[in-house]
C-alpha cells in the first residue's frame, strides 16, 4: 500500500507544504474531531459535524458549512484505504496570541492515518486533579494530557483519570468512562467532553431499553461499581480493573453492552 495514501495531510482541500505547517507546529489555538472511517463511512457523521461547528463559533465566531466539511473529508480520503483513521482540525490562519482572526476563519486541517482499535485492557488508572479548559471542546495544546499519563504510567499504571474540585470523576486523558452496578450504566456527572463514542453508545442504550443515568462518582464510590470502562473515537469500550489500589471487576456484561449499542449504530457515508 502506497504510504502517502496511508498517510495524508490536507489543508483547505491541497495537500499541505511545509510552510503551512511549519507554524502549526506551535499553534495551539485550535480543535478537532477524530474519526475512524470504514468504506467512506463514519458512524455519528452528525455528531462530529455538530462539534465541529458549535466549536468554531465558540472559537472564531463562525463555521464552515457542514456540506463544505464533507467535501474536504472526501477529496482527503479518495484513494485511500477503505479502512482508516481521521482527524479534521479547525484553526485560525492569524494563529494564537493575536489580538483578531482572520475574516475566512477557520481553515481545515484533514489527516489520515492507520486505522486504530485502542489497547485490549483492561486498564488501571491513576487519579490526578485536574480540570480541562474548555471542557466541552475538543481543543488541541493540552499538554496536562500528555504529562497525566506518563506520570501515571510511572507509578505502574496504564492512564489516568481526573477529579475535578468538587472529587467528582469526570473524564480520563483521551477518554470517556462509564461505570456498571449491575443493572444500569453510569456517567459520570461533571463539566467534560461529550465524545462521540459516548454519545452514539447514549443513543443506543436507549433505543435498546437499557438502563442509564449521570451521578456524581468519587473515587470512594468505585468499590461498588461492578464494572468500568473507557471509550473514544477508537473504541466503544476498554475495560477497567482498578482506579489507584481499588480494584473494579472486569465485567464482559458491560464491556460487550457498550460494544452492542455502538455496533447497533449506521454507519453514514460521508
Amino acid at each position: 500500500m502506497n504510504q502517502k495514501l496511508r498517510f495524508r495531510t490536507e489543508i483547505n482541500g491541497r495537500t499541505a507544504t511545509a510552510e503551512e505547517l511549519s507554524p502549526l507546529a506551535f499553534a495551539g489555538f485550535a480543535h478537532f474531531t477524530a474519526m475512524q472511517v470504514r468504506e467512506g463511512a463514519v458512524r455519528g457523521l452528525e455528531f462530529h459535524l455538530e462539534r465541529l461547528r458549535s466549536a468554531s463559533i465558540e472559537f472564531f465566531g463562525q463555521a464552515l458549512p457542514d456540506n463544505l466539511v464533507r467535501e474536504h473529508i472526501r477529496h482527503a480520503i479518495k484513494g485511500a484505504p477503505s479502512a482508516l483513521s481521521l482527524t479534521v482540525t479547525m484553526f485560525s490562519r492569524s494563529g494564537e496570541f493575536t489580538s483578531m482572526g482572520a475574516a475566512d476563519d477557520p481553515a481545515i486541517l484533514i489527516r489520515t492515518a492507520p486505522p486504530f482499535e485502542g489497547p485490549a485492557g483492561p486498564l488501571r488508572l491513576y487519579s490526578v486533579q485536574h480540570e480541562r479548559p474548555f471542557p466541552t471542546i475538543k481543543h488541541v495544546g493540552e499538554a496536562s494530557k500528555t504529562h497525566y499519563l506518563r506520570q501515571a504510567v510511572k507509578k505502574g499504571y496504564e492512564d489516568a483519570v481526573f477529579i475535578d474540585r468538587h472529587g467528582r470523576i469526570s473524564e480520563a486523558t483521551i477518554w470517556n468512562i462509564a461505570f456498571w452496578d449491575g443493572k444500569a450504566v453510569i456517567w459520570p456527572e461533571a463539566e467534560l467532553l461529550p465524545g462521540v463514542t459516548r454519545r452514539i453508545i447514549r443513543r443506543q442504550l436507549e433505543a435498546l431499553g437499557i438502563f442509564q443515568r449521570e451521578e456524581p462518582i468519587s473515587p470512594d464510590r468505585v468499590a461498588e461499581m461492578q464494572g468500568a470502562a473507557v471509550m473514544n473515537s477508537w473504541t466503544p469500550g476498554v475495560g477497567v480493573s482498578a482506579l489507584n489500589t481499588t480494584p473494579i471487576p472486569v465485567s464482559p456484561t458491560f464491556t460487550d453492552i457498550l460494544r452492542k449499542a455502538y455496533e447497533r449504530e449506521p454507519f453514514i457515508k460521508i
